[in-house]
C-alpha cells in the first residue's frame, strides 16, 4: 500500500487528471459526454464548487476545480461523478462487482498561484492538440477553451502550436 497524501487546503484550488480503465476512449461519443455533464451537474447540486477550465478526451479529462472556502473534501465529489458515470456507462459489473470504467486513482495538484494556475490552464486547453486529435485548440468541443476566448483571456488562434510555458510538461 502506498503512503501518498492529498494535499487538502480549504478553499483550494485544484488541478486533476483522470483516466478511463486502461485507457479505454470511453469518453469518444457525444452520449458520453452528456452522461459525464449530468454527474457534474448532479454532485455540483449538492457538493458545490467551480469548474475554473476543463478538457475531456476520449481517454481522460483534464480540469481545475475551486473548492468553496471551507471545504476540502474534493475526494468524495469524484467519487460520486465517477459512481455516476460508470453506472450510466457500463451498466453492469465484472466477477469483482467493479464496472472498469476509470482508473481507480486520479492526479491531483493543488494550484499555488497566478503564475502555476495559468500553465495548468494552457495545458488543458492545448491537451487536444498535444494529442493529435485537432490542429487547433479552438477546434475542440469538448473544452472550456471557447469560454476563455469570449472571455478575452486567449485569442482564437492560441494554441495552433505548443505554449512556451508547457513546453515539457507532461502530467498524465
Amino acid at each position: 500500500m502506498s503512503n501518498y497524501r492529498r494535499a487538502l487546503v480549504a478553499g483550494g484550488t485544484y488541478f486533476f487528471t483522470l483516466v478511463t480503465h486502461s485507457r479505454q476512449p470511453i469518453l469518444a461519443s457525444p452520449d458520453a459526454i452528456a452522461v459525464l455533464r449530468s454527474a457534474f451537474r448532479k454532485v455540483k447540486a449538492t457538493r458545490p464548487f467551480t469548474i475554473e477550465a476543463m478538457v475531456v478526451l476520449p481517454d481522460h479529462l483534464h480540469c481545475i476545480w475551486r473548492i468553496q472556502e471551507a471545504d476540502t473534501d474534493y475526494a468524495s465529489r469524484w467519487r460520486e461523478i465517477k459512481k455516476a458515470v460508470s453506472r450510466q456507462i457500463a451498466p453492469g459489473s465484472d466477477a469483482l462487482g467493479e464496472r472498469r470504467v476509470w482508473q481507480r486513482r486520479y492526479w491531483e495538484h493543488l494550484i499555488r498561484d497566478e503564475d502555476d494556475w495559468r500553465r495548468h490552464v494552457a495545458y488543458i486547453h492545448y491537451n487536444p492538440v498535444k494529442h493529435g486529435l485537432v490542429a487547433r485548440a479552438a477546434d475542440w468541443p469538448w473544452s472550456s477553451f471557447s469560454r476563455f476566448v469570449a472571455r478575452g483571456w486567449h485569442e482564437p488562434s492560441w494554441g495552433d502550436s505548443e505554449p512556451a510555458e508547457i513546453r515539457g510538461l507532461s502530467l498524465e
